[in-house]
């Protein structure tokens, strides 16, 4: 595979913890494409992309399209790409873009397809209480997450894992099994499954406003929330002190005899607390 020039599509943390297990196989991408930087803050502070500062330090030419039109395709098909991997790119590529490689485009979605195609499969596995998940590579077809599998694998979930510590071990899963099916798909020796569309289910985008949740019932559905929504949007509740609405976030938390139990929190406008000393404090007074 001496010769082999792939192009690397992506833009957040998991896409750049990809290149990295990619790079230390010994596959560098020959382009990188990733989405423009952002900017945020009273200076309007630019923030480039994970991928874009990975790109940087590897040396790496790396295009940051605003739009994917002519003269975008016109630029990356000088590079002549045998092969496209997707990963986390966050906006859907043309078909003529998808189909432009020789080798096509591929990508690694975490979940087993055709379960949870979409935005938020590690957060649909945990919200729904799920016990196996695992990763898929799939063959990029111009309709959601629905290409042929290269390769699955399962793995279990344990109860008391978060969506944090799903998504390290399922990126570092499925950048191991990119790297063993890659010289196969080089080679043309591979032998895709068509997923089955009428088992085919859906997760939407997470917005913040997902978090809220009610602590006195649906203990065992609060802490499938707590668990796919740790570190972001998080989870929270409200509290009503002078007539207005004061919000709590769960930083801590466990499901242990059938209940979910907060064990520390963060209440709106002061620093975290154990809950046990939030019910005592004068917050509630």
């Amino acid at each position: 595979m001496e010769n082999f020039k792939f192009a690397f599509w992506g833009t957040p943390e998991v896409s750049s913890k990809t290149l990295d297990i990619l790079f230390n196989d010994g596959y560098i991408p020959k382009i990188i494409i990733t989405s423009p930087e952002s900017r945020s803050g009273r200076g309007m502070h630019i923030n480039k992309t994970p991928v874009e500062v990975w790109a940087i330090e590897h040396n790496i030419k790396c295009l940051k399209p605003e739009k994917i039109n002519d003269d975008f395709i016109k630029e990356f098909n000088n590079f002549n790409i045998d092969l496209s991997i997707v990963v986390a790119y966050g906006k859907i590529l043309p078909e003529n873009i998808i189909k432009l490689p020789k080798l096509g485009t591929i990508n690694i979605h975490y979940s087993l397809l055709p379960k949870y195609r979409g935005a938020s499969p590690l957060e649909g596995a945990l919200l729904n209480g799920d016990t196996t998940t695992g990763i898929s590579i799939q063959q990029m077809v111009f309709k959601l997450d629905s290409g042929p599998i290269i390769k699955e694998i399962e793995v279990p979930i344990d109860i008391d894992v978060t969506k944090e510590e799903l998504r390290a071990s399922l990126i570092k899963l499925g950048g191991e099994a990119l790297c063993d099916v890659l010289p196969d798909i080089y080679n043309q020796n591979i032998n895709p499954k068509y997923q089955e569309e009428e088992k085919a289910t859906f997760c939407k985008k997470i917005k913040k406003e997902d978090g809220l949740i009610n602590p006195s019932i649906n203990q065992k559905e609060n802490y499938n929330k707590y668990r796919a929504f740790y570190g972001w949007p998080g989870v929270y509740f409200f509290i009503k002190k002078d007539n207005k609405d004061i919000r709590i976030k769960i930083v801590k938390a466990k499901y242990e005899n059938d209940s979910f139990i907060i064990e520390r929190v963060i209440p709106e406008g002061k620093k975290e607390i154990s809950y046990k000393d939030f019910l005592k404090s004068n917050i509630l007074k």
